[in-house]
């Protein structure tokens, strides 16, 4: 269905007469929908919705509306008023499910913009069936021009924008995320095609595109023009971690290559490689970019780049893009990466850093260490020099340093100027410790996600199921604009993380915890930023200093309140090793850590206590019924308001998820349909009442509110109101469950989304165990989970008051969880102080509060007293290092002393070594020493223990009550020792003992021991442990040989130090409840005074900090004791750790502070144990009913058993227990399925229940009755819990192994198959001789075996392939394990059996005697057959067949056939089912890889198939058909192969120029071809047309291997990746694999049938093997009936061209038969290619296929001819005649404005063959005559519409490089200068296929010709293609760029004419005016007189330059010379005159 909602229209004319009535009509194919008229209205709005129904039918990417406006008349006819085309590629594609366009342009008739819009809405549902195509997406998602209105004020800093502002949306992306959540690093490979450029910026450019991934860049080749073509793919392989890559981005920046370096770059646009990852496909398809220029925010547009990346992760298949270049979707505007109606502008991300808290010591302390010698102040807390980093798209700022200061203020605001919406998603703020001399530290970094801080609305969707949508809970239709939201954040701190805070100088172990590369162990501090998004205006400074009335704001939101927090300890088990004693801290930012004194002491952590052994594999905690409890007050903002909605929505999402499971496990166990549905109601049911019930709080009267808090209230609002409508929607229309269960999970997914806070300001609890002073692991509890709320129950969090299992972990563990460091039962409490008296109804038991110390004494000469102490103190803390005085000790504030001191000796420190276990070896060492060479005698100490303290003899060592001897002293051989037991060691001062010992006796030894040992036992039922329990010093004192952790009760002759602890009762003065615990505060107080006489108080002080913390413990009267049993059935699917392919598995079964172990199966990987493990008596404290809510998990571990070295685990599980609190209620525990989880990842199941039963005081016998045993141990699962069995037959078809690897070296010659399952086997016969035939013989194998009846406990089939060598070993050389049975389940009586028969083989069973076909003759004139395979080849049915008809001639015309071209692998095509249907092949497995990797190694394959069907009990009953008969014979066959290669698809380039030279490479068995001399150089998208054809025997050749090589002239050839086809499958399977059926049977042609048999054969044998009487056919061929139906030859091929290739009617209607039985058509598929090198990456694709002829049929027909297409070569000639207006460049000598013009041209590609036109000199007016001829020759692919250029990319290259350049001509103006270098004038760039249409004068022509060609989209059309048109005369505009404009350069007078290469013999033309001068004769250009060049005609320079600028001065000249010879005539002949006058001689 297609909605179109008409909303309204604006600025419509008015008439001459008043104002329109307005109409809308929307035409969509065809079809038109009117509106309602308006009447006389300028701004109608309609708000309508027009539907169209597709009728089932998806939309195609080429889809578009048409929205026509007209004037509605009464009378006559509507008049126009408008029009607009909205093209639907963005809906076609399944990117958005609706599409605003707002302030959609109208045209006029002409397509003016007539100044009128029009607002609609449309919205797409899509067939349920349909798919979206990623290639849909190559086009925009919105009108023409739907750009969106500039203007308008600023929106508010991170509000939402005003209503009046509707019309401008800002869109932040956000997404559901499909990022592969793996955690260790993996290959990726990022894939870059830069297509083409448009618009670029500046004068006769050379523009390069620089790609930079990952550190790596690549750079096309350099361009001309401003419209550049590059068409290049970079390909970036990396191998990380996903969540390290999706924050890298890709760079993208164009360079001018002609330019200097300092300003060459020109436009650049960056994207954050999560944000590729995160678009359907993981792709952007054919995407305009918007170049700007990162340094100028102001400057627009820097023109646009058309892209596709993809990401291609583990597994994925690259997306198929379409080669072609597609004329339609050129429409920049409503093509860029960005949705519609989107401004990409600048804005500025402004970040204030306020200030910071608690940040660690990051610098040695040094100097304080030397200011404290001196008796200075000593302050390390302030050793740190901190200052802030940001990195936001590159860009990074940071604030000043603040040195040595843990608590800074920065106050500084970081303006970040970024595009927006941004393509980069996270905001990346680290914390540097600022170091003068070495790099600057890390102390922690976080991420600001922007998809959380900002929305663009569209997350929350109003569609619901019941329009066929669902809630998809991402894109969708945006309500009300106002969800929206841009970037904001705070004022909020936010927490640091990182490694423990603790300062060492040695390298920090944990620092990459600092950089945010895994979570972070430890709280390092906070930091209180403000984020807000300003849109308007540029930022003058990057940093600059907060205004002080921003500070003063700040200030309210760090106003802090007291809150408490208490935990108690019921547990703490599965410790793994013991040693020193244990302590647990917990905290809550620095509350509470010991180790830090920036915070007061608080009673934090618990009292030190020894691990005891359980008895079976753990050590567990001894806390009996006393817990240890911490109780720590904090403060911190008052976020509640924010935290009661994360839980609220939590607890919604927590019950959605419970109902989720519990409907997912009734439809896995097949329930019936009634309860699935009562489930379904249930789920949806519960779900609207929770939304309806729990609201989440109302902001208004909350303090400290933000921007950011408001917009996430109205976000969630939204969201929970769309997913109630959408629930109640689906509660009414009884949807399909499958259906509804993705539009469930989805709804969780957005539960789970609105549930994150970003400004949660409160730490995380964080609890630490230490072992003595060390920590050892952790675990991070978020604070909301155990949050108290008073707003409502819901709003607490969901572990508040609460007991939570918690498994702690080491910080970076390396075994990822492999290794637990121990399990805690914990119940925690947080809450505002205000309400810590609600605390009082969580707690249970009773507190007790005690102030606890040692007193110390040392024997001297064999008295106790105190002088031997030594420096220790005579009173101290539990550690004996802190001096304490009862006197000392204050109660803090609030409580008071209850009682005396009084001795209580620490019974949990006292645990013995043999506690627990019930065997133990008494140890002491013998010491004895020498001198050198000399005697060995006694050493002064004779006896130690293994650390050499001083130790009993071992006569001192009695035998405890309850215990017996085994047997007496012995000396320890088992070590490496001499045989009497000793070894020796050498002394090394100042130790007095040996560091390391060896076996055997040297010269220069002074030192042995041996180890004496002696085993005691414990009796059975012996004495009571009450004696040991009371055995002790009377006055409490305990022993040991020295201070430290081992103290022991009882005296002994070696001990010389002893202590008793003193303790001290405290009660609260004036409150009661529990909740007075929270104020223990501070030490329990220092006595100064009574310290003030003591020496060296001062340092006591600081000591002291901290260690007088009171004890606080929580006491129950009552344990309650349990019995539990744990049914342990059965795993599946475990790891093989063996090398034998398997494991010896056993579970550990922990339960609390007890562990029982099962049996050990050997050699499975499907184990079943069938045991119960019971837990007779299990001592519990606190209320059944309290623990029935929530029981104690069951953790079971699975192990691997190992005679040499430790058992190594194979994963680990949890159970919960059914809780029975009345052992007699009648409720079995069903067993489940339960994941095993090992590092992280599932490693199998494991089948398992359990049930905790109260046990009432007294006896048994109210217990369930003892399940029945096996052997004298073990307990059976009983009847009721073990799943009920039925007598099953399996059928096994073994047909046989296929490429077995070689087992210890030696191959696999003589194997047979075991298959086994619930506990039965049964082995095939030997198969003889692998080489010859590698088949069972016996086929058929049954086994019968009692199975569960249901299907979700039935064990597997486990196939074992055993080897039979010499001297009767039998190794196990492969195994394989099919879970599911579900699939091979059948019904042994059904009507007809499906043969098991394959097609092609039955064939070769019953071939015909006739081998040969004779193909009917039919004389066909081979005139016309060679004119037909002119213009008809293989390509033009290729071409035909995927659409591109414009290719293929007259091909389709003619009704030839057409192919199936599939976009994958046959096998992968869903109807073929792999093509297994005969038989699977079933990989084998054998053991752990060498190199340790999880992935087991495959050694081989089994072929073969099973049949499971169930038997009658009653033996009388006859046993069903056997399933499997009629089989073919499986010996060897001989065939012949053809392999069709077509083309390549995006090879991996192996070359360092971005490309490949590659060819093909085929092995089949031992036969290999090589096509090396046919390699195709310089390309990644090789078309190769090669047909091979090969013999073969199958099936031990059966793999036919496709490699494509790389040519390498001097090196190796490098493999691109290669595609395994198994030809025995494609010959067995009945769906015709071997050979596609064609569309018609043709006996000659270019379709040539090409099979062994004829149609009417194969459709006979199909009939055979369907079981059904054989096909005849009547009327000469023209009827047929088959299966009971008959069928017309004319219904077949109605409407079709019936032509001379056809055969005989028969055969045809055979045919046509045949392809209505699913048969595989004639086909191409599309083989994804593979390499070791990146084995999960597609390295590249190929179009191809395999045809297989069995020898003993016959001979096949003709192979096709698929060599590729040639180019042809055509001739573009263009005449320039006349140039004018040209600009005047040059000023003359004589003052004059002129250019001496010429014309350049070339074709794109063809640079070299640059042609020039003579010099016209000295133009005065712009205008140049040149009838000049251009001759530009140039190979040409009519079907593709590119030129075909071959050239050597430089001159060393060895190949030429094919290249496919659209048609252009560039023609320039230049002036020429003969001293310097050319001016350019102006250029024009032609289309060839989208020409400029030309002006038919001068005067016309002008810059709007230019511009419509760059608007309009490049569509094809005949009346713009030289091609077509041929000849075309006119007058082009010339431009040039100033200042960023397109200004007029000139215009010139051009014809342009194309002809073929045999025109071009017929009409030959010269170039410039040369021989021969024809077609047209080109005469001189008659140029004025002036035009000349001044140095080559000096008598023109004279006449036009000198006579006629200067004649007058020169006519003035002569008069002048002519005048002064007169007068000097006249001067010289004057006197002789005179004389002459005066003398008169003559006279």
């Amino acid at each position: 269905m297609l909605r179109v909602v008409v909303e309204s229209a604006s600025g419509l004319a008015k008439k001459k007469l008043g104002n329109p009535d307005p109409v809308t009509s929307v035409v969509f194919k065809g079809e038109t929908k009117k509106t309602r008229s308006i009447s006389s209205e300028i701004n109608p709005v309609w708000k309508e919705t027009l539907e169209f129904d597709l009728k089932g039918s998806p939309l195609d990417s080429s889809s578009f509306i048409d929205v026509i406006v007209k004037d509605f008349e009464t009378l006559g006819k509507d008049k126009f008023i408008g029009s607009a085309k909205v093209y639907l590629k963005d809906l076609a594609s399944g990117q958005v499910k609706s599409l605003p366009s707002k302030n959609l342009p109208l045209v006029s008739e002409s397509g003016q913009n007539i100044g009128a819009t029009i607002d609609l809405i449309i919205g797409y549902e899509p067939p349920a069936n349909a798919v979206p195509n990623p290639n849909d997406q190559q086009d925009g998602s919105g009108a023409e021009n739907a750009g969106g209105v500039e203007g308008g004020d600023a929106i508010d800093m991170g509000g939402a924008p005003p209503s009046a502002q509707q019309n401008q949306r800002f869109h932040w992306r956000t997404r559901k995320q499909q990022r592969p959540l793996s955690n260790k690093p993996q290959d990726f490979q990022i894939r870059v095609r830069i297509i083409e450029g448009r618009q670029l910026p500046g004068n006769n450019i050379k523009p390069v595109v620089k790609v930079n991934v990952c550190g790596e860049t690549h750079r096309t080749r350099i361009k001309r023009g401003n419209n550049p073509f590059f068409d290049e793919i970079f390909f970036y392989n990396v191998h990380m971690l996903s969540s390290e890559l999706f924050d890298q981005h890709v760079s993208i920046r164009v360079y001018n290559s002609s330019s200097l370096r300092a300003d060459s770059l020109m436009g650049e646009f960056k994207i954050d490689i999560g944000y590729i990852y995160d678009e359907p496909a993981h792709c952007i398809m054919r995407k305009w970019l918007l170049l700007n220029d990162p340094d100028d925010s102001s400057s627009g547009a820097k023109g646009y780049l058309k892209v596709s990346m993809f990401v291609v992760g583990t597994g994925d298949d690259p997306p198929v893009e379409k080669r072609d270049r597609d004329m339609d979707s050129d429409d920049v505007e409503s093509n860029l990466l960005l949705p519609a109606g989107v401004t990409l502008r600048w804005v500025t991300l402004q970040l204030k850093v306020f200030r910071a808290e608690d940040i660690p010591q990051m610098d040695d302390s040094i100097t304080q260490s030397l200011k404290a010698a001196f008796g200075g102040e000593s302050n390390t807390k302030n050793l740190v020099d901190p200052f802030v980093e940001v990195w936001f798209a590159g860009k990074k700022l940071s604030t000043k340093i603040i040195e040595k200061n843990a608590n800074p203020e920065w106050n500084q605001l970081l303006n970040l100027q970024v595009k927006f919406p941004s393509m980069c998603e996270r905001i990346k703020l680290t914390v540097f410790d600022w170091d003068r001399l070495t790099r600057n530290d890390a102390i922690s970094t976080m991420y600001l996600d922007l998809d959380k801080i900002a929305s663009s609305g569209d997350e929350v969707e109003e569609e619901y199921p019941g329009n066929g949508n669902g809630f998809s809970g991402i894109k969708g239709e945006a309500g009300d604009s106002e969800v929206g939201f841009l970037p904001v954040f705070g004022p909020s701190y936010i927490n640091l993380y990182g490694s423990p805070r603790e300062f060492s100088g040695l390298p920090d172990p944990y620092e990459d915890l600092n950089y945010g590369k895994a979570k972070g162990a430890a709280y390092r501090g906070r930091v209180l930023i403000e984020l807000s998004t300003k849109l308007e205006g540029k930022a003058d400074t990057a940093v600059d200093v907060i205004s002080n009335d921003d500070i003063l704001v700040a200030q309210k939101y760090q106003r802090k309140r007291k809150y408490c927090l208490s935990a108690v300890f019921h547990s703490a088990t599965m410790i793994k090793e013991p040693g020193e004693p244990i302590q647990f801290e917990v905290s809550i930012g620095n509350y509470g850590n010991k180790l830090d004194s920036t915070c007061k002491p608080l009673a934090s952590t618990t009292q030190y206590s020894c691990a005891v052994f359980d008895g079976n594999h753990y050590y567990y905690l001894p806390w009996a019924d006393t817990k240890p409890v911490v109780a720590i007050t904090s403060y911190w903002e008052d976020i509640s308001h924010r935290l009661y909605s994360v839980n609220i929505i939590i607890y919604i999402a927590n019950r959605l998820q419970a109902n989720i499971t519990e409907l997912k496990t009734a439809v896995q166990a097949k329930a019936p349909d009634t309860t699935v549905i009562e489930i379904w109601h249930k789920l949806i049911s519960q779900l609207l009442e929770d939304i309806n019930s729990y609201r989440l709080p109302e902001l208004e009267t909350e303090p400290n509110l933000t921007a950011l808090d408001i917009q996430i209230k109205k976000l969630r609002d939204k969201a929970l109101k769309s997913i109630r409508g959408a629930a109640e929607n689906l509660l009414q229309d009884g949807a399909d469950i499958k259906e509804g269960m993705d539009v469930i999970d989805g709804w969780l997914d957005k539960l789970n989304q609105l549930a994150e806070e970003p400004q949660n300001s409160m730490p995380d609890v964080i609890i630490w165990m230490l072992r003595g002073e060390k920590r050892l692991a952790y675990c991070r509890v978020p604070a909301h989970q155990v949050l108290y709320s008073s707003y409502s129950e819901q709003a607490c969090g969901q572990y508040c008051g609460k007991i939570q299992t918690i498994f702690l972990q080491y910080p970076m563990d390396k075994h990822k969880g492999s290794k637990i460091p121990a399990q805690i039962r914990v119940n925690m409490w947080l809450g505002l102080s205000t309400l810590e008296q609600k605390f009082n109804a969580f707690a249970e038991g009773t507190f007790n509060v005690y102030a606890e110390l040692y007193e110390n004494q040392a024997k001297v000469l064999g008295k106790w007293g105190t002088t031997g102490l030594l420096n220790h103190p005579k009173f101290s803390d539990v550690t004996g290092k802190v001096k304490l005085k009862q006197e000392y000790f204050i109660p803090p504030g609030g409580w008071q002393w209850e009682g005396d001191w009084v001795v209580d000796p620490e019974k949990s420190l006292l645990t013995e070594a043999d506690a627990g276990h019930s065997e133990f070896l008494d140890e002491v060492y013998e010491n004895q020493i020498r001198f050198p060479g000399g005697e060995w005698k006694g050493a002064p100490e004779p006896y130690t223990d293994v650390n050499g303290e001083k130790a009993r003899q071992p006569q001192e060592f009695e035998c405890p009550p309850g215990w017996q001897w085994v047997d007496d002293w012995t000396f320890d051989d088992k070590r490496a020792v001499d045989e009497r037991g000793w070894e020796y060691g050498v002394t090394i001062p100042p130790d007095d003992k040996p560091k390391s010992w060896v076996a055997a006796e040297k010269m220069y030894h002074v030192h042995r021991r041996r180890r004496r040992i002696r085993r005691r036992k414990k009796v059975a039922g012996g004495a009571a442990a009450t004696e040991r329990k009371d055995a002790g010093d009377p006055e409490g004192w305990e022993f040991s040989s020295l201070i430290s952790w081992k103290f022991h009760r009882k005296e002994r002759s070696s001990d010389t130090i002893r202590r008793r602890r003193w303790r001290r009762k405290m009660a609260p003065s004036d409150r009661v409840g529990a909740s007075a615990i929270f104020k223990l505060e501070g030490a329990l107080g220092i006595d100064a005074e009574a310290k003030g006489d003591d020496k060296g108080s001062k340092s006591d002080a600081t000591n002291l900090f901290g260690a007088s913390t009171p004890n606080v413990s929580c006491t129950f009267d009552r344990c309650y004791s349990y019995h539990l049993r744990v049914y342990v059935y059965q795993a599946r699917n475990l790891i093989a750790l063996d090398t034998d392919s398997f494991s010896d598995p056993y579970v550990h079964v922990s339960y609390l502070h007890m562990s029982n172990t099962t049996e050990i199966v050997k050699s499975t990987l499907n184990p079943t144990w069938d045991q119960t493990v019971i837990f007779n008596s299990v001592d519990v404290c606190g209320d059944p009913q309290t623990l029935s809510r929530n029981p104690p998990q069951i953790v079971l571990e699975v192990f691997d058993s190992d005679q040499v070295g430790k058992d190594e685990p194979l994963g680990r599980s949890i159970c919960l227990p059914i809780v029975k609190l009345n052992p007699a209620a009648d409720t079995t525990p069903k067993l489940t399925w339960c994941p095993v989880i090992h590092m992280g990842k599932s490693a199998g199941d494991i089948l398992v229940s359990a049930e905790l039963i109260l046990r009432t005081q007294g006896s048994e016998t109210d217990l369930p009755i003892v399940p029945p045993k096996r052997g004298d141990m073990l307990y059976m699962v009983p009847q009721g819990v073990r799943p009920v069995v039925q007598l099953t037959a399996i059928e096994i078809l073994a047909w046989g192994l296929r490429n077995m690897k070689t087992y210890q070296l030696a191959p696999i010659t003589s194997p047979s198959l075991v298959v086994e399952c619930g506990g039965e086997r049964v082995q095939s016969a030997v198969i003889k001789n692998m080489k010859k035939s590698p088949n069972f013989s016996g086929n058929v194998l049954l086994l019968k075996v009692l199975l569960p009846k249901e299907e979700m406990y039935t064990p597997p089939i486990v196939l074992k392939v055993i080897d039979h060598r010499p001297f009767g070993r039998k190794p196990v050389v492969g195994q394989c394990t099919i879970d599911s049975l579900e699939e091979y389940r059948c019904d042994p009586y059904s009507s007809v059996a499906e043969v098991a028969m394959a097609s092609k083989v039955a064939l070769m069973a019953t071939a015909h005697q006739e081998l040969r076909i004779n193909m009917e003759e039919r004389t066909l004139l081979e005139t016309q057959q060679e004119k037909e395979t002119e213009t008809i080849d293989w390509w033009s049915k290729f071409y035909a067949s995927i659409g591109e008809h414009e290719k293929c001639g007259p091909y389709l015309q003619k009704g030839y056939d057409t192919l199936k071209v599939f976009n994958r692998e046959l096998e992968d095509v869903a109807e073929y089912k792999e093509l297994t249907d005969f038989c699977k092949t079933f990989k084998l497995y054998r053991g752990q890889n060498e190199n340790g990797d999880d992935d087991p190694t495959v050694v081989g394959e089994f072929k073969g198939a099973f049949k499971v069907y169930p038997l009658s009990d009653d033996p009388a009953v006859p046993s069903p058909p056997r399933q499997f008969r009629e089989l073919p014979d499986s010996g060897p066959q001989e065939c012949v192969v053809r392999i069709y290669v077509i083309r390549g698809n995006d090879l991996q380039p192996k070359d360092n120029n971005g490309l490949c030279d590659p060819y093909i490479k085929i092995s089949l068995g031992k036969k290999t071809i090589d096509d090396r001399d046919n390699y195709l150089p310089n390309t990644i998208n090789p078309v190769f047309g090669r047909m091979f054809e090969l013999s073969c025997f199958l099936p031990q050749d059966k793999d036919l291997k496709i490699s494509v090589y790389d040519f390498d002239l001097l090196t190796c050839d490098e493999k691109v990746g290669e595609t395994v086809i198994d030809l025995e499958n494609r010959l067995l399977s009945r769906f015709g694999s071997y050979c596609g059926l064609p569309q018609t049977y043709c006996i000659s042609g270019p379709n040539q049938w090409r099979d062994q048999l004829k149609p009417s054969q194969i459709l006979q044998h199909h009939a055979r093997l369907k079981g059904v009487p054989p096909p005849r056919t009547e009327d000469n061929g023209n009827t047929l009936y088959f299966n009971g139906q008959e069928h017309h030859l004319s219904d077949f091929e109605v409407n079709k061209e019936i032509h001379q290739h056809l055969g005989p009617a028969s055969e045809r209607i055979a045919l046509h038969v045949l392809r209505t039985q699913g048969l595989v058509p004639e086909h191409v598929e599309t083989r994804t290619l593979y390499s070791t090198f990146q084995p999960t990456i597609s390295q590249g694709s190929l179009h191809m296929w395999v045809d297989i002829f069995p020898k003993s049929l016959g001979l096949p027909g003709p192979p096709f001819d698929i060599s590729p297409r040639k180019p042809k070569t055509n001739v573009l000639r263009v005449i320039i005649w006349n140039t004018t207006n040209v600009i005047l460049d040059e000023t003359s000598i004589t003052g004059e404005r002129m250019s001496d013009i010429y014309v350049k041209g070339w074709m794109p590609g063809k640079e070299e063959d640059k042609q020039k036109t003579d010099v016209h000199y000295r133009s005065l007016d712009g205008d140049g005559n040149f009838n000049w001829r251009f001759v530009f020759e140039f190979e040409y692919l009519p079907a593709e519409q590119l030129c075909l250029v071959s050239k050597k990319a430089h001159f060393w290259s060895l190949d030429k490089t094919e290249f496919r350049i659209p048609p252009q001509l560039i023609i320039q103006i230049w002036d020429n200068d003969k001293f310097s270098l050319d001016d350019y004038l102006g250029t024009v760039e032609l289309d060839l296929h989208n020409l400029i249409s030309p002006a038919k004068i001068s005067e016309a022509c002008n810059m709007k010709m230019l511009e419509n060609v760059m608007k309009s989209p490049r569509k094809f059309d005949q009346s713009k293609s030289l091609f077509a048109q041929k000849s075309v005369r006119g007058w082009w505009p010339c431009y040039t760029e100033k200042d960023g404009k397109k200004e007029l350069a000139g215009k010139v007078e051009m014809t342009l004419e194309i002809v073929n290469e045999k025109e071009a013999e017929e009409r030959p033309a010269g170039k410039g005016r040369e021989e021969p001068n024809m077609n047209p004769k080109l005469n001189p250009p008659n140029r004025p007189e002036t035009s000349f060049f001044w140095f080559t005609n000096p008598c023109k320079t004279l006449k036009f330059i000198v006579w006629r600028r200067f004649k007058w001065i020169f006519i003035g000249l002569i008069l002048l010379i002519l005048l002064l010879l007169f007068v000097g005539i006249l001067l010289y002949s004057l006197p002789n005159y005179i004389s002459m006058k005066i003398v008169k001689p003559l006279q």
